[in-house]
């Protein structure tokens, strides 16, 4: 048994199962949704129920209140239809806005390259002489040969032609240690791209970047995209880590704080110790709002784990910042996905 969910605004179909959630099914067809947890925690898939009935349930009110709920919004990563169903959600009005559909690929494995001690930089090469369009800051998905998936966010720009991922070693996750420990150079193997509504938007507005971890990469991927496209805003990189040995490819983000004087560069630490004076302190969200008096008048792009995401979603609404101006690309990374 199937449903069928309609996008008001662009008219587009897709089937749902009674066990997936909306956005699952729509990952699945080649449609994106905007999302950052996907967990229920940061409200940043919530759209708009016109026609039908969903099952909502496992998220936090502050992402979605009562008061929305009887105004008929929804979270597309909690939201189960239970019969056909209608909805409105941001980003939809072009049809998505797409540029290109997400399919299977083959890719060869250029290059594995470790950074630090649990950090590795991998460089895959397109097989079959495919041509690859996306926008800068989407993510791709490993197959593995279970049929099981790992989500990777691209750190390249896309006028490259290999595609360069960064990936964190896991403790007991599977693909991370296969990574690390087996895999080879010149391996083939199955992706699926590309995926994800983490790009930059059109606007004249400064930007705030906030990267936690390999959240590093899809920004890495839309800065040096706007370097080329020679976009210029006022823009903002924060970036947390733990210690000073977490910053991995610290030099590139010094680099263009150098060369385009529209660009900052903050690099924050949790722990402060004598080797990491060039770093400010403190918690990555807790350092912006100390920077900024008011967020009213900015796009934020976060990137990092879903608490990550839901902390600074949080904190940075009370700042004035409007949830329509929050982007976020957060999620369990090694978490296996049928």
């Amino acid at each position: 048994m199937s449903y069928r969910v309609t996008l008001k605004s662009s008219g587009k179909t897709f089937q749902i199962k009674p066990s997936q959630t909306i956005l699952e099914a729509a990952t699945i067809a080649g449609i994106t949704i905007p999302f950052g947890c996907g967990d229920g925690m940061c409200g940043a898939c919530k759209g708009e129920l016109i026609n039908g009935n969903v099952m909502l349930e496992g998220y936090q009110e502050s992402a979605l209140t009562e008061e929305e709920k009887l105004d008929g919004l929804i979270l597309c990563c909690k939201a189960l239809a239970t019969e056909d169903i209608e909805i409105n959600i941001r980003g939809d009005e072009n049809g998505g806005d797409a540029v290109g559909e997400v399919r299977e690929i083959s890719v060869r494995v250029e290059s594995v390259e470790k950074l630090n001690e649990d950090i590795i930089k991998m460089i895959l090469k397109l097989q079959d002489n495919e041509i690859l369009k996306f926008r800068a800051g989407q993510y791709l998905e490993f197959i593995m040969d279970d049929d099981s998936r790992r989500a990777f966010s691209l750190a390249n720009p896309p006028h490259e032609n290999l595609l360069e991922l960064h990936l964190k070693l896991i403790k007991e996750g599977k693909f991370t240690q296969f990574v690390f420990e087996k895999m080879q150079e010149k391996s083939i193997h199955r992706i699926e791209i590309p995926i994800g509504e983490f790009y930059l938007r059109e606007s004249d507005k400064p930007i705030i970047f906030v990267a936690g971890g390999t959240g590093f990469a899809p920004i890495k991927s839309i800065i040096e995209d706007m370097i080329f496209k020679k976009i210029k805003r006022p823009t903002y990189l924060y970036r947390g880590v733990n210690k000073l040995e977490d910053l991995y490819m610290n030099d590139l983000p010094f680099r263009w704080s150098k060369e385009n004087k529209d660009f900052n560069y903050i690099p924050v630490s949790e722990n402060k110790s004598e080797y990491n004076k060039q770093l400010r302190i403190g918690l990555v969200h807790e350092v912006v709002l100390e920077d900024f008096s008011t967020l009213a008048d900015v796009q934020v792009y976060c990137c990092g784990t879903p608490g990550l995401v839901k902390t600074a979603f949080e904190s940075f609404i009370k700042k004035g910042l409007t949830e329509d101006h929050f982007f976020a690309d957060g999620f369990p990374f090694d978490k296996p996905k049928k």
